[in-house]
């Protein structure tokens, strides 16, 4: 073997080999810069399980409200919903770094903040919570981590935000939000977030933000240059068919897929072919 194969082939094996082990806080400080950062949502035991050692980290984003339960958005969501959705995930996946999205109302103040941040402790095994806003809610971020609570926060496009912003609007399209987002991110790193989620920027944006922080950037419609990416994996798989946003890539055609086994299963019923004898007692 040539040494230029030899070297392709352990560049590729960094890439597709499986997470041996959990993931922490600490495991991801160390990928950025060296090695991009891979993470997708759950919401229930059975998909956590097949994601396990596949991603460095699970989100069990608000979004559920929308691709589980069918709401316009994500901001009618509880700390319940979210506690009991983690659990589930906990249950599944032992390997990724599993993060709580703190929903819409459950940190309007640092009391409350951190009175359900400790409860999501408490009562799930999720390593992290995640806050929507930039410098304007660093002081919150700051006491959850001060307070033994490790944080992912989350600048650019915030879902949370679409009622008092007017929709989804893209972020990061000239140099003076630029700067602003660059100033969110910083004051989120101070504040002791150990990795930010930036979502819905433009390229320059996110490549200035990365570049302006030590700690990961993970990227959700915010090009390449972030330090890692996350999807919805209803929509990669192609489940969720109410709409597709122009980032998403759908690596699957889940729907198309489930709709053809069950009109199988639906014609060889009605036909009395199953169950056949393979399938009997």
């Amino acid at each position: 073997m040539s040494k230029n194969i030899e070297g392709t082939v352990k560049d590729m094996s960094i890439h597709t080999a499986k997470i041996a082990k959990k993931v922490t806080v600490s495991t991801l400080s160390k990928m950025k810069g060296v090695e991009p950062i891979t993470m997708v949502t759950a919401y229930d035991a059975l998909f956590a399980k097949l994601f396990d050692g596949e991603v460095e980290m699970i989100l069990v984003g608000d979004s559920l409200n929308m691709s589980f339960l069918g709401k316009e958005d994500t901001l009618s969501a509880t700390m319940d919903q979210m506690i009991y959705h983690t659990q589930a995930v906990c249950n599944g996946a032992t390997l990724p770094l599993i993060v709580l999205d703190m929903p819409f109302g459950s940190y309007r103040t640092p009391e409350i903040a951190l009175a359900n941040a400790t409860r999501a402790y408490q009562e799930t095994d999720a390593q992290a919570v995640k806050i929507e806003g930039g410098k304007d809610r660093a002081f919150i971020v700051e006491l959850l981590t001060q307070n033994s609570i490790a944080v992912l926060g989350h600048i650019g496009l915030m879902p949370q935000f679409v009622r008092s912003t007017g929709g989804y609007k893209i972020r990061g399209k000239d140099q003076a939000d630029i700067d602003r987002l660059v100033e969110d991110a910083l004051a989120l790193e101070k504040a002791g977030a150990f990795a930010i989620v930036v979502e819905g920027v433009k390229q320059e944006a996110s490549q200035a933000i990365t570049q302006a922080i030590s700690i990961p950037t993970i990227g959700i419609g915010a090009g390449n240059s972030t330090d890692g990416q996350v999807l919805v994996w209803s929509d990669m798989f192609g489940f969720f068919e109410s709409f597709k946003p122009k980032f998403v890539k759908q690596y699957m055609d889940g729907a198309t897929q489930i709709r053809e086994g069950l009109s199988m299963y639906r014609d060889e019923v009605k036909g009395r072919e199953f169950p056949s004898e393979e399938f009997s007692y």
